[in-house]
This record gives structure tokens, C-alpha cells and sequence, in this order.
């Protein structure tokens, strides 16, 4: 920035001394202690609004006005002050002043809210229904910034020379501690957004959703800008439209899931031109409201989340009607944040496809390994055995063998769904069926005393439809409570399987059976499932005691 770098301002850039110190030799030794008193005062704070209203009353108190007020020439928002002891408890009882947007009417100035063109200071008598008015310009290194204003003397009297010139003097010394507040200020708010930044990218190392960093981002952007309700807008498929996924502040609800098109929209233009955009009033600037007017408009800002070429999304706040208008600064601030936690969000999703790329190698290995070895070593013992059997001359011998090869042409085909379910994986976070089942049945386990069996066999992840396996989790969940509720069993079996173009789901226990009158509901619930998706529905007590339910529909 050369010559115009921002850095705190001295005194002497701000005000012509030789010229203030001619204008004041006339001045009582009283006076001009009590102007350099006043320089002194009004640079002892850093706080904006403290600073606004330290000069206001020690201008008033220099030159004995009732009122005064500092109006900024960047359109923040002022009010008249009294003075400290003023015989008036308010500033609205200022004779026909309501706020400062009437100074310049009352002083006869033309345009409103502006003085002169060349910023020279105004001082008038009896002008409109104030008696006095006085109104100077506040400069920081030659630019005006502001308007010092000054209304009524406290004896009725008219402002002199005099007080113009002390006044002056007094408006240069505020432009040093103004700007001083506002390098400040900003300084302070650059830290807040490397904090926001911060944290925002030590959740997602820390393994923290991208929803909930989404949330974070959300609120830290509301309170950082001091907006009223805060949004997280994301792109639907076609890119055309734009969701509220995240809101935040007083009117989220009113907003959350709300779409609003690319086109037209101020969230849009940033999506599209990948960079800041604001408004001073919503309403006004002719374009769909994400607030679809469940909330009075006011300024907001809406800034691209990621880079012009890569935008993932928009973040945006708004203001109630009436509120100060978003600044440059803090557009480009929010811009900056909301670009750091797209970074963010980009090298956490990076993280996680690594860490699935691993997991999907480690299950394919452990697929081949069980494939290629363990059953291939367990079918070379029951094939063992099955010779072994025919010399067997005692025929309790013969059975046991018999027996112990079924157990290992069962353990073959659980190895083999395993397998299956190994070697071809749900989407990264997505539940299969298999996986459901599994929770269901050692929920089951718990709520029993007992572990039910359990046999999957046939691809369950892959070749049952995603809406079929909802269905097959819901009557699993029925069958196995009705067991915990009623059955009084100590032993329960659950076998799920997919062969010849259907699911098939058999639920066992020993318990009480069925009863003959009453309490059908849940197996009503379950036949009528069954029917919808062209299945059948069969629930039995066989005559060793207890229950079978057997649930079976076509895949397709």
C-alpha cells in the first residue's frame, strides 16, 4: 500500500497546528487548557463505541452544546448525544431533531445528511427550530470520514468563531483516535476469523462430521458479524438449485431445508461468481429472499464456500431490517473463512477416502486369505472324512463322522458369505443388511440373557434392493422382540437367506408357542409386509413346542 499503509495516526497528520494555534491565541488560558484536556481524553480509548461517545461529550462539554453527534460518512449507525449534566433526560427531546439524519435539515444544507461539498465548517443561528448548530468535518490523512455536530448552546446562545476553531482543532484529534479504533477493531476481528479457521480445521482432523463443522461454521460466521440468522446453502445434483442445509440464529427454523434457485439469487451470483456479494436491504435488491419472508430483510452478505473454480456451497448472513450494513472488511473476512474451512473440508474428505481405500485392501485381503487357505483347508477335511466314513465298521462311529462333516459344510458356506459380504463392500458409511442384522440379533442377545443363532447365507449386501432390506430389518426386529416379550425361551435361531430369487427369513425359539386367541397384531403386521411385496407370511408351533416364523419374498 505504499505511502497510504495503514498504521496508527499521529496527531500532527491530522490537523494543521500552526493554523489551529492562530485561530486560539484569542482564547482564554481556561479554554485552552480545556481543549488540550479534551485532545487527551478522546484517544484514551481503542473500544469504537466508546470512542463515538467520548468525543461527542467532550465536544459538547468544550463548547457548552446540549447535543451533539458524530456521523460517518460510511453510513454506521449514529445518535444524538446530550450532554454530560444537559437539563433534558433524552436526545429525542432536541428541538426538532430526532436523530442525525435531520442535521443537515435543520442546518438548511442541501443534499440531507451531507455538508458542503468542499467540507468547510458550517456554523448557523436559529436555523429551523434548533438555535444554534455547528457542524465540522472529521479528516484521517486529508479524507473525510465523518461529521462532528454540534446543536444549542447551553445558554441559549449562538456558537462563535472561537468555538469553530476549537472544534476543529478538537475534530483532529478525533480522526487520529477513530482511526487508531478502527485498526483496532480490525485487528481484533482478524483474530476472532484465525481462531474461527482454527478451530474449524482442528474438528475435522479430530474426526468431527463435516455436518457438525457445517453448523460451526454457521454460527461462528453469525456471531463474528454480528447477523441475526446464518445459512449454509449446498447445490443440489443438477447444480440449478440451492438447499438450506445448516441455519443457525433466531429465524433458523423458519429457513432449514428451504430452496432457493441459482438464478436470480444472491446466494446464486456468489455460487456462480465465486466470490462475496451484499446487499443493503434484501427486499429491495429485486431478488428471491432466503428467508422467503419469514423473516423482515435487512443487509446481507453471501460468500462462495471453496474456490471460484471449485465452489462446494455458499455461507450467508443477514441482518434484521435496519441493521448496519455488512463492510468490506467483513465480506472479505467471512470469504477468507469460509475458504479456509472449504480447505479444510477438502483434505478431511481426502483423509477419509484414504482410510477407506486401506480398509476396502485390508478386507480384500482378508477375503483371499479366508478363499484361498481356510476353505480350501476345510474342504480337503470333510473330504477326508467322507472317505474316512466307508471304513467305518460301527455304525455309531459312521454317524459322528456324518455328523462332523455337516458342521464343516455349514462353517464352509458361513466363510463363503463372509466372503461375499468382504469382497463387495457398502458404500463408504452406508449399513448393510448383513451388518443390521447382526446389530439386531446381539441387541436381541442382550435383552434375552441369551445369544441367539445366527446363519446368513448368500450375498445379503448385494443383491437385496436397498428399500427390501428395510423391510427385512423391521420384521426381524418384530420377530425378535415378540421373543423377548412373550416367548420365555432359552433358545432362539435366526437364519437369513438369498437363494433362487428371494429373501428368506426364519425365526426359531422354544418358548410358549403361539397362543390359540389374542395377541396377533405384530404377526398380522408381518403377513400384511409379506403380501405388499408379493411374499407369504407362515407362523407355526411344531410339535416339539415353541415358534417358527417364516417370512419369504421375491427379490425383484
Amino acid at each position: 500500500m505504499g505511502e497510504r499503509e495503514r498504521r496508527p495516526v499521529r496527531l500532527g497528520e491530522s490537523m494543521s497546528e500552526p493554523q489551529a494555534r492562530r485561530d486560539i491565541v484569542p482564547a482564554s488560558r481556561d479554554r485552552v487548557n480545556a481543549l488540550l484536556e479534551a485532545l487527551l481524553a478522546v484517544g484514551g480509548d481503542l473500544d469504537p463505541e466508546t470512542v463515538t461517545c467520548r468525543i461527542v461529550r467532550t465536544a459538547t462539554s468544550l463548547v457548552d452544546a446540549r447535543f451533539g453527534a458524530l456521523s460517518m460518512v460510511d453510513g454506521a449507525p449514529s445518535r444524538w448525544i446530550p450532554a454530560e449534566g444537559a437539563d433534558v433526560p433524552d436526545a429525542a427531546d432536541a428541538p426538532g431533531i430526532a436523530d442525525v439524519a435531520d442535521a443537515a435539515d435543520v442546518a438548511g444544507l442541501e443534499p440531507p445528511r451531507v455538508l458542503p461539498a468542499d467540507h468547510r465548517p458550517v456554523r448557523l443561528s436559529r436555523s429551523g427550530s434548533a438555535r444554534a448548530f455547528l457542524g465540522v468535518p472529521v479528516r484521517v490523512r486529508g479524507e473525510v470520514v465523518g461529521h462532528l455536530c454540534l446543536v444549542d448552546k447551553q445558554d441559549g446562545g449562538d456558537f462563535d468563531a472561537q468555538d469553530e476553531a476549537m472544534v476543529m482543532t478538537l475534530a483532529g484529534a478525533a480522526g487520529v483516535a477513530i482511526e487508531n479504533a478502527r485498526l483496532y477493531e480490525e485487528s481484533r476481528r482478524r483474530e476472532l476469523w484465525l481462531e474461527a479457521s482454527s478451530q474449524v480445521t482442528t474438528d475435522l482432523l479430530c474426526g468431527v462430521s463435516s455436518h457438525d463443522v457445517l453448523a460451526l461454521m454457521a454460527r461462528r460466521a453469525r456471531e463474528m458479524t454480528g447477523g441475526d440468522v446464518s445459512a449454509v446453502l449446498l447445490p443440489g445434483e443438477d447444480r440449478t438449485m440451492l438447499r438450506v442445509v445448516i441455519a443457525d440464529g433466531a429465524a433458523a427454523v423458519h429457513i432449514s431445508q428451504v430452496e432457493v434457485p441459482v438464478e436470480g439469487s444472491l446466494g446464486g451470483r456468489a455460487f456462480t461468481l465465486g466470490r462475496p456479494v451484499m446487499v443493503a436491504d434484501y427486499a429491495e435488491a429485486g431478488m428471491p429472499a432466503v428467508v422467503t419472508g419469514r423473516m423482515p430483510s435487512g443487509p446481507v452478505v453471501a460468500v462462495p464456500i471453496g474456490t471460484a473454480e471449485a465452489v462446494r456451497g455458499v455461507l450467508s448472513v443477514c441482518k434484521r431490517a435496519g441493521g448496519a450494513s455488512f463492510t468490506r472488511a467483513e465480506s472479505w473476512m467471512l470469504h477468507a473463512f469460509a475458504g479456509q474451512a472449504a480447505i479444510a473440508l477438502e483434505l478431511a474428505e481426502s483423509r477419509r477416502d484414504a482410510e477407506r481405500l486401506r480398509l476396502l485392501e485390508d478386507r480384500d485381503r482378508i477375503a483371499k486369505d479366508l478363499h484361498d487357505v481356510v476353505i480350501q483347508r476345510l474342504f480337503a477335511v470333510a473330504m477326508m472324512l467322507t472317505s474316512t466314513v466307508r471304513m467305518m465298521e460301527r455304525p455309531e462311529g459312521a454317524g459322528r463322522l456324518r455328523h462332523a462333516i455337516d458342521e464343516l459344510d455349514e462353517t464352509i458356506r458361513h466363510i463363503r458369505s463372509t466372503v461375499f459380504a468382504l469382497q463387495s463392500p457398502r458404500e463408504y458409511g452406508e449399513i448393510g443388511l448383513r451388518s443390521q442384522i447382526v446389530a439386531l440379533v446381539d441387541d436381541a442377545g442382550t435383552r434375552l440373557g441369551f445369544m441367539p443363532g445366527l446363519r446368513m447365507d448368500g450375498q445379503l449386501d448385494n443383491q437385496v434392493p436397498e428399500e427390501l432390506a428395510e423391510q427385512a430389518a423391521a420384521v426381524l426386529r418384530e420377530a425378535l422382540s415378540n421373543i423377548v416379550r412373550h416367548a420365555k425361551a432359552c433358545r432362539a435361531d435366526v437364519r437369513v437367506e438369498v437363494a433362487d430369487g428371494r429373501l428368506t427369513l426364519v425365526v426359531k425359539d422354544n418358548g410358549v408357542g403361539l397362543p390359540e386367541v389374542g395377541r396377533r397384531s405384530g404377526l398380522r403386521n408381518l403377513e400384511e409386509r409379506a403380501v405388499r411385496l408379493g411374499g407369504r407370511f407362515e407362523a407355526v408351533s411344531p410339535e416339539q413346542g415353541g415358534t417358527r416364523l417364516t417370512w419369504s419374498v421375491p427379490l425383484g
